[in-house]
């Protein structure tokens, strides 16, 4: 049976650091956490029957793994790459893996208005869209999109 939505979660991938959230740089990040990002993941995923599955590593290698992964069991990729962003051509070489499976990024801070560095992404080359600057609000935005790529419509309540 061909993965959908509904049969298959959405692999919700995040770099490094990220599990300092809500603690390291509120000013720029926020002070939610990743389980706080994971229930409005989950919200997001529940409205088009779907389910999530979020994960946060610190290493790049794990991080590869994890979308290998992907491709195989899940039905689209959100990832927040960190600053792996702007540094890793081993994860967009993983990412274009996944033939068919949308990619979407996400970043909480508007990285276009932070440093130079920063407005690169060696992710946006494979991503079927990029959310920055709308805080954990984007990963709901990003969930969401991932349901509109695959066909998913709105669950029956």
């Amino acid at each position: 049976m061909p993965r959908t939505f509904a049969s298959a979660p959405v692999m919700v991938l995040n770099g490094p650091n990220l599990n300092l959230l809500g603690k390291r740089q509120p000013e720029i990040y926020g002070t939610d956490t990743l389980a706080d990002i994971e229930a409005l993941c989950s919200e997001a995923a529940a409205v088009h029957g779907g389910t999530v599955d979020l994960r946060q590593s610190n290493h790049e290698g794990e991080l590869i793994d994890w979308i290998h992964e992907a491709r195989e069991a899940h039905s689209g990729i959100v990832i927040n790459p960190a600053a792996y962003t702007h540094t890793s051509v081993a994860i967009l070489d993983a990412l274009n893996t996944c033939d068919g499976l949308p990619v979407i990024e996400v970043h909480l801070s508007n990285v276009h208005r932070r440093e130079e560095f920063r407005h690169h992404s060696y992710v946006s080359l494979r991503a079927d869209g990029v959310i920055a600057g709308c805080g954990i609000q984007g990963y709901a935005f990003a969930v969401h999109r991932v349901a509109t790529l695959c066909g998913a419509g709105t669950a029956a309540a």
